[in-house]
């Protein structure tokens, strides 16, 4: 045995790295069949994976520039970490930003900003900016509600995001006075710390489901009343990321805790399927609505994401004919992203937000609908001119969900599908969420919205109003280079050059060679 030790001893470092190397060749060559390239390249054909593996924290940090990357650019993402963090979210020496590029927004200012007296609302909270409408007045609802905040959460459930990270968000939500929307998960007690909640419901009625997984008007009933700070419902039909398509989360996630929460068995796979079994058309999608606010008093609204119009144009024509309808409605758009979805579905279904609210809102225009309802808007909308833009359009609030989960630490990793999230904020893991701090958290995340509102305020002044609800289509100019909608430059601008006198090219070089010589073509020239 000694002479064993002594012998492996006696072996040099480096000859040890080369019969290790020499057995993942062997292996590489001989023993797997799965990779082409560790076969072809042994050993050196690892560092391909290695560096595919990082290559997106490598492109983030060191490769892409500050305007790049997508869905939110460095610009935007250290925009929010400022903001929540109340430290200086100033630009010095001018923007970076191509203003010139498509899609880019401009907000008109006004000759005299917006003056605010010492006795205006803002002049002692910069951020107050409660929603102008109210959330089931037309319909004259038991309980209606009025925002107390143009910006709000968005739809995100307990199971996809931590308990930690939606406490955060919820307690956050109070401080700021905003609402939480609870997602389609159901409500949990991470929902319930003080906050407005708009409860959220899809296709899987989790938290309100019978036995059988169908929709219990007696479970909505109960858990409304007993919990009052539910102050609107919110119907799911589809979401940005994946409109039209179902989901499942795995029976290995489904704990005893999110068992009891969304009503469904502890470790059972548990399907979201693409369809209602409430309602399969327009006209029961109608009914359901006008049922559920006859039972909770509530505002009720639904969620989607915008494609075809023609059953939205039949809603439309249900709600004149008969008076009745939906309190508020919010458009997700395709750019939408906290749902994971495959590639085909997150890349290429639904409109983008500008494509398809617009088409939405003109149809409910022509139908003289859109006093009677509150717009919200969902889908890359938190940031102030974004914003200012969505208002001008004709929305009432914006939701937001991935600038929300930024506020309280997420760093674009894009694993929230994998249950690795790195932050704590979108996986069950104990470990990770163990680094989230709770109250430090929600403060980040109350800021975020107080900063946005005050920026938002400071914006709308500037255009000449008192509340972005003032905004029009007048107020906000885009570039826009699309062919078929360019226009000539006398149109665009209004003005037309004066003429430069010109005859020919000879006659300036005759005025510039000759000018000084001769006195007829001085004259001339």
């Amino acid at each position: 045995m000694e002479a064993i030790q002594s012998f492996l001893a006696s072996i040099p470092w480096w000859a040890w790295i080369l019969l290790v190397l020499a057995v993942i060749a062997i292996r590489d060559v001989f023993l797997q069949k799965r990779h082409t390239i560790s076969h072809n390249f042994p050993i050196i054909g690892h560092f391909r994976y290695i560096l595919e593996k990082i290559g997106p924290e490598l492109r983030q940090y060191l490769v892409a520039n500050n305007r790049e990357e997508l869905p939110f650019n460095r610009i935007e993402r250290g925009w929010i970490y400022a903001s929540a963090k109340k430290e200086n979210n100033y630009e010095g020496f001018g923007t970076d930003r191509d203003i010139y590029s498509h899609q880019h927004v401009f907000i008109t200012n006004a000759m005299m900003p917006f003056k605010i007296d010492e006795k205006h609302p803002n002049t002692e909270d910069h951020c107050f900016l409660p929603c102008a409408k109210v959330m089931g007045a037309y319909n004259k609802r038991e309980k209606p509600y009025r925002p107390g905040s143009v910006i709000n959460i968005s739809a995100m459930s307990f199971g996809s995001l931590s308990a930690k990270a939606v406490e955060s968000l919820n307690k956050g939500a109070k401080i700021a006075g905003a609402y939480h929307n609870t997602g389609e998960g159901g409500l949990s007690p991470y929902h319930s710390n003080g906050s407005d909640v708009v409860f959220h419901f899809g296709t899987g009625y989790f938290g309100v489901r019978d036995a059988e997984g169908n929709f219990s008007m007696e479970k909505l009933k109960q858990l409304v009343n007993e919990n009052p700070f539910i102050k609107a419902i919110e119907i799911k039909l589809s979401q940005g990321a994946k409109p039209g398509k179902g989901g499942v989360l795995p029976g290995a996630k489904i704990t005893e805790e999110l068992a009891a929460i969304r009503g469904v068995e502890v470790g059972k796979d548990v399907l979201s399927p693409p369809n209602h079994t409430a309602f399969s058309n327009v006209v029961e999608l109608h009914e359901f609505i006008e049922s559920i606010a006859e039972n909770t008093g509530l505002p009720v609204g639904i969620k989607a994401a915008i494609g075809k119009l023609d059953q939205w144009e039949e809603l439309a024509d249900l709600m004149v004919k008969t008076g009745k309808g939906p309190d508020f409605i919010t458009i997700d758009g395709g750019e939408g992203g906290t749902g994971a979805a495959p590639p085909s579905f997150a890349d290429h279904m639904s409109l983008p937000w500008v494509y398809g609210f617009s088409s939405f809102y003109k149809l409910f225009q022509d139908k003289g609908l859109t006093e009677r309802l509150v717009f919200i808007g969902s889908g890359k909308l938190g940031f102030p001119a974004k914003a200012a833009m969505a208002f001008a359009m004709g929305i009432d609030c914006i939701n937001v969900a991935r600038e929300a989960m930024m506020s309280i630490g997420c760093i674009q990793a894009q694993v929230c599908h994998t249950n690795h999230c790195p932050s704590g904020i979108a996986t069950q893991s104990k470990w990770l969420q163990n680094g989230i701090n709770i109250p430090l958290k929600s403060e980040r995340l109350a800021q975020y919205f107080k900063t946005f509102r005050k920026e938002f305020v400071e914006i709308t002044h500037a255009a000449g109003y008192e509340h972005p609800a003032q905004f029009s289509m007048k107020d906000i100019q885009i570039n826009v280079d699309d062919h078929n909608l360019a226009k000539e430059l006398g149109r665009t601008y209004q003005y037309e050059k004066t003429p430069v006198p010109f005859t020919n090219m000879q006659d300036l070089k005759n005025c510039i060679y000759l000018g000084g010589k001769n006195k007829e073509v001085s004259e001339k020239c």
